[in-house]
């Protein structure tokens, strides 16, 4: 199933480009980090998770690339464009071979069944 997002015939023409183009140099940055690396794992500062998805990465073994986008109060619309961007509503997220694979409990799930290996 789709997620659903709002058509851009909904969006008034007089804002397109405003809402195509917001924050996208954070998006951008993502990406460019996606293409060049295998993993890549973004997350944030005070955050437990994502240093529990990094923890199980290098426990496995597993190279990864680290973004760090602010703490829960700083940086906030940065993470905000990220979250919009892929629908993901929490960090970190994880990336391995330019494919969201979800939060620090998701990548110990592929790691443990041994599926993130085989992705690689």
């Amino acid at each position: 199933m789709p997620r659903p997002i709002l058509d851009e015939t909904r969006i008034h023409p007089a804002i397109r480009d405003k809402v195509a183009t917001n924050r996208m140099d954070y998006v951008r940055e993502v990406q460019a980090a996606i293409a060049a690396h295998a993993v890549v794992v973004v997350g944030m500062r005070q955050n437990p998770m994502p240093k529990k998805a990094r923890r199980a990465l290098q426990a496995a073994g597993i190279a990864h690339h680290y973004l760090e986008y602010g703490s829960y109060l700083s940086e906030w619309r940065k993470r905000n464009a990220l979250k919009m961007w892929t629908g993901w509503p929490t960090f970190p997220m994880v990336f391995v071979q330019g494919t969201l694979v979800g939060g620090a409990e998701d990548v110990v799930r592929l790691i443990e069944s041994g599926e993130l290996k085989k992705m690689l």
